[in-house]
Formats: C-alpha cells, sequence, structure tokens
C-alpha cells in the first residue's frame, strides 16, 4: 500500500486544502475521529480515498468541477455516510466515483474497473461478481448518470469492506428491467426481481465485494410522489419493519408528523423516495434487508431543520445525536441555518438478523453551497 500523507489532522504535502483530495481528505480525517479510528488508520483511509481519485484530487478548488456527476448536487465526486446503532460509535463509509474527470462515460466507467480490480489485488479479494457482470452495464457506448461508483466502508485496521455500484440504464432507460433481471438471475437470484415492488426506475444495482459475512446483492427502487402510508407497504423482506415503523420514520425524516386536516395523505412530490432491496439467500427470491431513503435536502428549508429531524429519529431508536452533529461540523464550517443540502438524505435500514440503524449521508460540499430554500408543503391528495 502506499506510504501515508496523510498522518495529523489535516492534509500536507501536494494536496492542500484548496485543492479537492486535500479538502475531503481533511473532512475524512475528522470523521474519523467520531467515528473512532485511530491516526494511523484514518492517515490510511484519507490516502485511499485520494488514491481513488485519481489526478483530479490534485485539482485546485478555484477551478470549476472538470465533469458532471451525479454523485452530489454540487459535482462533487464525494459522499460520506454515517450509520448509528444504540450504544457504539457511528460506522463511517465514503462514497467515491473513480472515473470522476474522465473524457465520457466509456473512459469513466474503464477507470472504474481499473481501481476496484487495483483493490482487489491489494486486499486480496475477488471481482468474479463484478466480472460476470461487465458485458451488461459496461457497454460499448453507455448511457446514464453514472457508469460505475463504490464505497469504502473503514473500519479499525486499516482495510476496507467494498462496495461497488452500478447503472441498469447502461444501455438504455427502456432496457433497466432487463438488464437488471438478466443480472440478479447470473448473481444466483433469479427470482429476486419479481419479488421487487412497483417502481419508477432502478438507479443502482449494487455489489458487496471482499470480506462480507453475507455478501449482498442490493436493488434500489425509485418512487416519485410517494406518500408514507404507500413507503409501509414497500418492504418484501421477511422479518422487515413493521409498516408502522417505516411511516412514522417517513414523517419524521419528510417533516409531516401531523397528516392533513381532511384526511389526506402527504406525497413527497420533488426527489423521489429510494428504496433498496438486498438478497444474500440464493435459496429464495425473497430479500433480506430493506432501507428507506428520504432526499431530506429537497424537503426543509436548511439544515438546521435536517439535523433537527435526523436527532429526533436517533433518539427513537436509543441513539445519541451528538455525534451527528460534531460530524457536520468536522465538514463544514457554517452553520447548519447557512445553508441546504449538507445532510442529502436519512435512511432506515432493517438487514435480517440485526438491528435497525439510521443512515445520514453527509455532502462534501467541496464545490458549492446551496443556499436556504423557501419550501412549500408537499402536495396533499387522496392515497388509496
Amino acid at each position: 500500500m502506499t506510504e501515508s500523507r496523510f498522518d495529523e489532522a489535516t492534509p500536507s504535502g501536494a494536496l492542500t486544502l484548496s485543492t479537492l483530495g486535500g479538502h475531503a481528505a481533511g473532512q475524512l480525517l475528522r470523521l474519523c475521529d467520531i467515528a473512532g479510528l485511530d491516526t494511523a488508520v484514518a492517515g490510511s483511509y484519507a490516502q485511499t480515498m485520494t488514491d481513488v481519485l485519481g489526478p483530479v484530487a490534485e485539482r485546485p478548488l478555484d477551478l470549476p468541477p472538470p465533469t458532471p456527476t451525479f454523485l452530489s448536487d454540487d459535482q462533487t465526486p464525494v459522499e460520506f455516510s454515517l450509520s448509528f446503532l444504540p450504544g457504539a460509535a457511528p460506522s463511517l463509509r465514503v462514497l467515491l466515483e473513480p472515473g470522476y474527470g474522465a473524457a465520457g462515460l466509456t473512459q469513466n466507467g474503464r477507470t472504474g474497473l481499473r481501481v476496484i480490480r487495483e483493490m482487489a489485488r491489494r486486499w486480496d479479494f475477488s471481482t468474479d461478481r463484478l466480472d460476470e457482470l461487465e458485458d451488461l452495464f459496461f457497454p460499448a457506448s453507455p448511457q446514464g448518470p453514472l457508469t460505475l461508483w463504490c464505497a469504502l466502508e473503514l473500519r479499525p485496521g486499516g482495510i476496507p469492506k467494498v462496495k461497488v455500484y452500478l447503472n441498469p440504464a447502461a444501455s438504455g432507460a427502456e432496457r433497466s428491467a432487463g438488464t437488471l433481471r438478466e443480472a440478479l438471475t447470473r448473481l444466483g437470484h433469479p427470482e429476486a426481481f419479481d419479488s421487487l415492488p412497483p417502481a419508477a426506475g432502478y438507479p443502482f444495482l449494487a455489489l458487496d465485494l471482499g470480506d462480507w459475512e453475507s455478501p449482498r446483492v442490493k436493488v434500489y427502487v425509485s418512487h416519485p410522489n410517494l406518500a408514507a402510508t404507500e413507503a409501509g407497504l414497500l418492504s418484501r423482506a421477511n422479518a422487515g419493519p413493521l409498516p408502522t415503523e417505516v411511516e412514522e420514520f417517513f414523517r419524521t425524516a419528510a417533516g409531516l408528523d401531523t397528516d392533513a386536516a381532511d384526511g389526506a395523505d402527504v406525497r413527497l412530490d420533488r426527489r423521489p423516495v429510494l428504496t433498496c432491496h438486498s438478497f444474500t439467500d440464493t435459496a429464495s427470491g425473497t430479500p433480506t434487508g430493506f432501507t428507506l431513503h428520504i432526499p431530506v435536502r429537497d424537503y426543509v428549508r436548511h439544515d438546521g431543520e435536517a439535523l433537527a429531524r435526523a436527532e429526533s429519529l436517533l433518539l427513537r431508536y436509543g441513539v445519541d445525536p451528538a455525534p451527528l452533529g460534531r460530524s457536520l461540523s468536522a465538514v463544514t464550517a457554517r452553520r447548519p441555518e447557512d445553508g441546504v443540502g449538507l445532510i442529502a438524505y436519512l435512511a432506515l435500514a432493517h438487514q435480517q438478523g440485526r438491528p435497525p440503524r439510521v443512515t445520514a449521508y453527509i455532502s462534501s460540499e467541496a464545490y458549492a453551497v446551496r443556499p436556504p430554500a423557501v419550501v412549500e408543503s408537499p402536495r396533499a391528495e387522496a392515497v388509496g
């Protein structure tokens, strides 16, 4: 592994705070401290992150983003997330686009595959499941907003858990369902597609690679104009969350604790809600996990409101909310009330045999901060 340049509280050397890599590495180092990772491990992970970003890590931030990315609203190819369980330090993850800055999606995908295979050699894991899908997700002329993202779940010891995110619309949005069905079949889940809830689209297929106790195949489903009562019925997992639990999370995250006076339900009519359905059991087509993702940034005036909702949810699940507040301070010096989008999503995850966890997705905001919004109430109408 490359010797780390990040062994102090702030980056040093070529990657100064005025570069993309230096900015993101400084954020990561401070978040690692909140997650309870020691300094040497944190430095190693910061080095890994900048290695994954490649040449754009040295790009000055006073230059505009080199290419668009679907990963964040301000075109930063980095997103952090913290997952919370009672009585434990938060689990830290960083999501990256390895091919960011490439000249087109084809080169973006080739770079992503190369980076994942370099990780596999470094950390001695197999890419067989990814290789099995290469023709489906990396066609000669890929379409859509992405080719490959990778997520690193940062653990003590310096070797992360690795996930890859692929685009089912790579060969065209009209072929997404067929691409996804074929991919699930090749991965040993031939009945999985038919177990999914109704969908407006399938933005991602995700694979766990490497050292996972039960490697998952995860399908993300888009649900525009969704209401809380409908969200409660979307899980297909055995021993998944009760509909009432999903509805309560939905309402709190979206700021809808009080129903409309006429009994109508309220739909989230801006950025769509996402659900994730994870499969580990090849003997059945039934998911073993379910996650609800609320795009909170589109349903608040500013991040102060988003933080208050997140803290309320954490307390409901018996989690100390203080580390989340410290995490926001770790990535930016601005006040939460001075912008919106720092907390991008709030999610409730259920996985078979494990306690539920709450996850907050935190934007790097390397390039821009969205100003506070004047948010009208989401559209209310009768449901069902």
